[in-house]
């Protein structure tokens, strides 16, 4: 889309692989799901951020939640890449902040 901004993200999965994503839609979610998880074990599960993250989202950016699921996905990934979020080694998987 012209005139959207895009923010380079990494992906924890795939070292040194870089996409170009919406950066409005991006940091909207890094902001909620750093004032969500917590900064230390046993975090949040997939399904539990799935679930409280969408109240904290901005309602014109994600209209009744819709993407972010996908979003998520693309934000924690690029965080754990960067070190910002740490994955626990549990099953099912869990995260928290790095303080």
């Amino acid at each position: 889309m012209p005139g959207v901004e895009k923010i380079e993200v990494e992906n924890f999965n795939v070292p040194g692989h870089l996409t170009r994503v919406d950066a409005v839609k991006y940091r909207e979610m890094k902001r909620a799901l750093l004032k969500l998880l917590p900064g230390k074990a046993p975090g949040m599960s997939q399904s539990e951020v799935m679930d409280a993250v969408k109240p904290l989202l901005s309602d014109k950016i994600f209209p009744g939640g819709k993407t972010s699921g996908w979003w998520f996905k693309c934000v924690q990934l690029d965080l754990e890449a960067k070190g910002t979020l740490v994955r626990e080694k549990t099953k099912p998987l869990r995260w928290h902040r790095v303080k």
